[in-house]
């Protein structure tokens, strides 16, 4: 995770975890209301900026999709820190979602994501 250094990059982010988050979200068009979302998967940060998901089970109004393997993307790390806190954003292949990122510490395998679209109220999501 985040390394007590001046500079930070990708390479602070590099791994594999468990995510899990819940909310709601607007079916595309924006014309239904919202529905709810839950959703598990694993995310492999590389160490490069890019990122894959070799598996997801999410739940959208109770509809469970299943995809292995999911989405790949992209993902950034900021220069800078947060009184001590890493962030960034993570922008999965096709435009949507979208996340900011928030990881502590080296020593620290945390993170926390929360997703930044239009229309969707995601609780921030953990990763472990």
């Amino acid at each position: 995770m985040c390394q007590r250094r001046q500079s930070r990059d990708v390479a602070d982010l590099n791994g594999t975890y468990v995510f899990t988050a819940a909310g709601f979200g607007t079916p595309p068009g924006g014309s239904a209301p919202t529905a709810p979302k839950a959703i598990i998967e694993i995310l492999s940060f590389n160490g490069d900026g890019t990122i894959d998901t070799p598996k997801v089970t999410l739940s959208v109004n109770g509809m469970i999709i299943n995809e292995g393997p999911g989405s790949s993307g992209t993902y950034t790390v900021d220069t800078s820190t947060a009184n001590g806190i890493c962030t960034g954003t993570l922008k999965f292949n096709g435009g949507a979602p979208n996340f900011d990122i928030y990881f502590g510490p080296s020593g620290n395998s945390h993170f926390s994501l929360i997703q930044t679209d239009k229309g969707n109220v995601s609780l921030p999501g953990d990763g472990d």
